[in-house]
Parts: structure tokens; C-alpha cells; sequence
């Protein structure tokens, strides 16, 4: 753990339709980690981090963000909601682009939407789609667009409201290998710039490889969490030493 803790969950608890999904989870992302949240699909994982940005409610528990209350008792106390998703960045599994803008104008739209002038907002994006190497595909359409592109203008477009934490939602999981390494690698290199990331992916090497933190939640639960090191190759929980098995062998 690497500075001040910028998210910090305390009892988190949400249900859908009287079915427990998250468990009493209490974690804690100190400024500059990523975290790789893991576990098989249905667990809880995506809830976790829709939860932190208010995408989904909670329940129960409590949650904070850089400092300010979000939950508390499991009642929203988030007085700006703008504010927590300038804050709290999120790139979707499944892109979720606007299919009727241009990657650049993808990337502009939240900041102008923010009252960042059109010029800044326009300097912002190519510089971004830079970032993400896609500084020749500014002007093409999602459709035009590889699934592995799409993803990195996601990133780019996440990015685009400075963010202090980014979310990532299996950000790889609908993508063929060459284009789930060209977003690994953007991901990289944004941890390598010190982004404070959560993660939520079934790239155990990738957790292996960047994460500070690795956490296996499991039935709306974190059964164990740690270094990954511990975790992906000493884990001291059954259970997660049986999804571990179960994710070499497939």
C-alpha cells in the first residue's frame, strides 16, 4: 500500500430482489494501487465496483471517496453526484460508446459537458487518443472501430474528466488476444504513471503482473485478500485455492 487511502469500504452490503449479492465487504485503495478484484462470474465482483461509483446502491455499510462520505449506514450521503463521477472513472466490459460520435468527439463529450471549453476538450482528447495510440482513428466511428480500439477510446474517454481512481470492469473479456493485449498494454503503462486503479478481471497472470492487491471474493464475500504473491500462489483460503486450480485448468 503505497499513499493515503482514496476509497474505503466498511460493511458494504446489496441485495437484488431479497438475494444477498455483496456481504458485509470492507476494503480499503490507498492512492496510487491497483487493486485486481477476482472470482468466478456472479460473485459479486461487478457489483463491488458499480457500488463504488453509485451505479448500484447500497444496501448496507458504508463508503467513502478521497476523503468524503458516499454510504454511511446504508444511506447515500453523496451530495454531487457529478462531483464522485469525475472522481471515480469506469471502463465497461462492453465499451459503451455513442455510436453517432467520432472517437475524438467520444472522448470530448463528458468534459464539455463538465463546462471545459471546446478547444480545451478537443486539445484533451487527441492528446488522449494519443495516449492510447489511436491518434490516426480520431475521426472513425465505433462501428469502424476494432473491439480492442473501442476499449482504448473507453480508456481514453474515462480519462478525460481526471479521474484520482479509474474502475475497470473486465475490460478484456469480449476481446480476441491481440486486441486484449493492446489494452493490457495501456493499462500498464497507466499503472506505471501511478493511476489508482480497481480491477475486476479474470487475467490472473495480468494481476499477477501489475496489481498491488489482489482480492477473490466469492458468494458476495472476500474470502481472502493480500499481496499476490500470497494470494495467487500461497492462498490460505480453500475456496480460493480451488478457483485458482480451476482458472489453470481451463
Amino acid at each position: 500500500m503505497t499513499g493515503d487511502p482514496v476509497v474505503v469500504v466498511e460493511g458494504l452490503g446489496k441485495s437484488f430482489d431479497g438475494r444477498l449479492v455483496l456481504d458485509d465487504v470492507s476494503l480499503a485503495v490507498r492512492r496510487g494501487d491497483i487493486v485486481a478484484i477476482i472470482g468466478q462470474s456472479g460473485g459479486g465482483k461487478t457489483t463491488l465496483l458499480r457500488c463504488v461509483n453509485l451505479l448500484e446502491r447500497p444496501d448496507a455499510g458504508s463508503l467513502s471517496v478521497a476523503g468524503t462520505p458516499v454510504v454511511t449506514q446504508g444511506r447515500v450521503v453523496c451530495a454531487d453526484l457529478a462531483k464522485l463521477r469525475r472522481t471515480v472513472g469506469m471502463v465497461f466490459q462492453r465499451f459503451n460508446l455513442f455510436p453517432h460520435l467520432t472517437a475524438v468527439e467520444n472522448v470530448m463529450l463528458a468534459p464539455t459537458r463538465a463546462g471545459v471549453p471546446e478547444r480545451e476538450a478537443l486539445e484533451r482528447a487527441v492528446g488522449l487518443l494519443a495516449r492510447v495510440r489511436l491518434t490516426h482513428r480520431g475521426m472513425a466511428y465505433p462501428e469502424q472501430l476494432s473491439g480492442g480500439e473501442q476499449q482504448r477510446v473507453a480508456i481514453a474517454r474515462a480519462l478525460a474528466l481526471r479521474p484520482s481512481v479509474l474502475l475497470f470492469d473486465e475490460p478484456t473479456s469480449s476481446l480476441d488476444p491481440e486486441s486484449t493485449g493492446e489494452v493490457l498494454r495501456v493499462m500498464r503503462e497507466l499503472a506505471a504513471d501511478g493511476m489508482t486503479m480497481i480491477l475486476v478481471t479474470h487475467e490472473l497472470p495480468f494481476a499477477a503482473e501489475v496489481a498491488d492487491h489482489v482480492v477473490f471474493v466469492d458468494g458476495g464475500r472476500i474470502l481472502e485478500q493480500g499481496a499476490p504473491d500470497d494470494v495467487l500462489e500461497r492462498p490460505r483460503n480453500a475456496r480460493t485455492a480451488a478457483f485458482l486450480a480451476g482458472s489453470a485448468a481451463t
